[in-house]
């Protein structure tokens, strides 16, 4: 059960379902103007704790210094949307009792146009010393990986005309005379005196020849290459600012 003597214990502290599975953080407390009874928490979600959902209190409970309540993360997160900093009024009460299914605010809700008031990290009261806790939002910028692209390797087939030179060598007929000695007169003499006759030479030559192999000449892959830029991103934040009101002498001091 939750109570007035346990809400600063539970700022901060994690917020669970029934089956202990985390859905977030403890943001703020919201309690009843007129009985002062704690009925409302928002509950942290999101990337960097960037968003806040309201839950309420009267069926949830603090077990092991967390906020256990029978919800589940996706419920909590898709509760209407209201702003945490401002109170909450009877119609974003009614709204959020309809989502979770209680139709409509419990007898303890204001009933006289009040509104549910939030208790945050301290407030004034019986309980808490002298002093004010300020509080401020950090911007906490983190990145995320994302696909941008896709790049692929595809093999295709092109023609070229390759000209390369080849020697290439022939025979040609020479006519060649030798005179008449002694080492050849008996070939010189062999046969009639006078005769017609014929002697056939067969020429020969070279013709460049082309045949094609297939060889591998080298292997290709695609590879990647980080590289780092440096980016501004701008978001708003929210602070606390403490002033001081003097009574006495009409001065303002921040």
């Amino acid at each position: 059960m939750i109570s007035e003597q346990n809400i600063a214990s539970l700022i901060g502290a994690n917020v669970t379902d029934t089956e202990g599975n985390k859905i977030g953080k403890v943001g703020q407390i919201y309690v009843d103007p007129t009985t002062g009874r704690p009925n409302w928490a928002t509950v942290v979600t999101g990337l960097f704790g960037t968003s806040e959902s309201f839950v309420p209190l009267d069926q949830a409970d603090a077990v092991d210094g967390e906020l256990r309540v029978p919800h589940t993360k996706d419920v909590v997160k898709d509760a209407p949307r209201i702003d945490s900093g401002t109170d909450l009024t009877d119609a974003e009460q009614n709204e959020l009792y309809t989502y979770y299914g209680h139709g409509g605010a419990p007898a303890t809700a204001p009933a006289d146009g009040n509104t549910a008031q939030a208790e945050g990290y301290d407030t004034s009261g019986p309980t808490t010393d002298d002093a004010m806790t300020r509080s401020e939002e950090q911007l906490h910028v983190g990145t995320e990986r994302v696909e941008t692209g896709r790049a692929r390797l595809r093999k295709y087939v092109v023609t070229e005309q390759e000209t390369v030179s080849v020697p290439v060598s022939h025979e040609e007929v020479r006519l060649e005379r030798e005179p008449i000695t002694d080492g050849n007169v008996g070939d010189a003499l062999d046969g009639p005196d006078i005769s017609e006759e014929e002697h056939e030479v067969v020429l020969t030559e070279e013709r460049p020849v082309i045949a094609k192999e297939t060889v591998p000449v080298e292997r290709v892959r695609i590879g990647t290459e980080t590289k780092t830029n440096t980016e501004q991103v701008s978001a708003e934040v929210r602070k606390e600012e403490i002033e001081l009101e003097d009574d006495t002498t009409h001065h303002t001091d921040r």
